[in-house]
């Protein structure tokens, strides 16, 4: 199962049978001329400077680190005693204009998700026949109009600038007015071997009229991100991702989810959700697999044949994947997307028979043809209700 990591990793390396669906790092230095400056969303004292909450400079001073040199480049230290790990260390200051067009549109490479053998779990709990492939198509533009809650996440790790896919999500706390993301675990951390990657940042409708990466070269930041750029100000994942997850054996897969909070670049005063105009219900009960009549993924592939600059969609009838006969069983359908799809929503219909969000795309074999991804628990509702609940205020 290919967990997407890295395209450039995952596509060359044929022994490794399977990869995740993210996308990973371009140019690490992309970027690094730039000016950043902290994001005038912060809080400003009455002669104008910007004014860093007490919370996260006490969390940046514990770990060593001064905000000054973050914006100025620090944040490219990956040694690893540097590298925060634990749930609760989550730090991602705002750097304005860090991710400025040219640096999205460079962004291809992913992140590390479980890559297994292909035959893994044939054997344990159930595990239905391999899904034919479904050939993934483009989504309808404007996507604001076809998929106006899916969108791009940008983040930079130890080999560089990476991507991929997410979903904006309802929040139980802010009726109608959501800043709450839905994508992988492996798109936010490294799992067992790493700690949390950095600049994470949410892009909805990224380059809303599904231009080729040529056309988008010295484009307006709005032609590329016309809704904003959302930065993360929290994140969570499963304990068992941070724990176990990685690159081999498909550890941590079933658990293989996270929840954003995000805020915007520059402040228009309105939510995630009032600035796309919509938001999917996450659905923590969802039927069984057999009883589910389709699911669509939707995501930004980035490994050949696709350029990472276009959203898609694949449509199937699910199936049952079991890595591990004490894991929850997985989602798999049928499906020719590639890394960079990682974390993109699945949707199928709720218990209330509306659309809701039931799992995310999280791995899937290194020569295209399915995906998988974790059936919403406890756990991921648990993760979903402390994310809405920190920010309820």
């Amino acid at each position: 199962m290919r967990p997407n990591r890295p395209v450039t990793a995952i596509l060359c390396a044929a022994a490794l049978a399977m990869t995740a669906a993210a996308c990973g790092p371009g140019d690490g230095e992309a970027g690094g001329d730039a000016k950043p400056t902290v994001a005038a969303s912060l809080p400003t004292g009455a002669d104008g400077t910007i004014k860093i909450p007490d919370q996260l400079k006490d969390k940046l001073k514990e770990h060593g680190f001064d905000l000054e040199k973050w914006r100025g480049g620090e944040w490219k230290n990956w040694k690893k005693e540097d590298w925060l790990r634990e749930a609760g260390d989550y730090i991602n200051p705002i750097i304005e204009g860090l991710w400025d067009p040219d640096r999205m549109r460079e962004a291809d490479k992913t992140p590390q998700p479980p890559a297994i053998d292909p035959d893994a779990g044939k054997d344990q709990g159930v595990t239905d026949p391999t899904p034919a492939p479904v050939t993934a198509k483009a989504a309808g533009t404007p996507y604001h109009t076809s998929v106006p809650v899916s969108g791009k996440v940008f983040f930079d790790g130890p080999e560089g600038s990476m991507v991929c896919s997410a979903t904006v999500v309802k929040d139980p706390a802010h009726p109608g007015k959501s800043n709450m993301v839905w994508t992988a675990g492996h798109c936010v951390h490294a799992g067992k071997a790493g700690g949390w990657y950095r600049n994470i940042a949410f892009v909805p409708s990224y380059n809303n009229q599904g231009k080729p990466a040529a056309q988008l070269k010295g484009a307006p930041r709005q032609e590329v991100a016309p809704y904003g750029v959302w930065w993360s100000d929290w994140a969570q994942t499963s304990d068992q991702w941070i724990a176990s997850g990685g690159p081999t054996g498909g550890a941590g897969a079933p658990y293989d989810f996270a929840v954003l909070h995000v805020t915007p670049e520059k402040s228009t005063g309105k939510s995630l959700e009032e600035t796309v105009g919509a938001a999917l219900p996450v659905e923590f009960n969802a039927p069984a697999v057999p009883k589910v009549a389709s699911i669509t993924a939707t995501g930004y592939p980035a490994a050949a044949p696709f350029d990472g600059q276009k959203a898609f969609q694949c449509t199937d009838k699910p199936g049952r994947l079991t890595l591990k006969a004490n894991d929850p069983v997985m989602y798999r359908i049928g499906c020719t997307m590639t890394g960079g799809s990682s974390g993109g929503g699945w949707v199928a219909a709720g218990s209330d028979g509306k659309p809701a969000l039931v799992s995310n795309t999280s791995i899937g074999p290194a020569k295209a043809g399915w995906l998988a991804g974790p059936r919403l628990g406890p756990e991921a509702k648990g993760i979903y209700d402390a994310v809405s609940a920190k920010f309820k205020k």
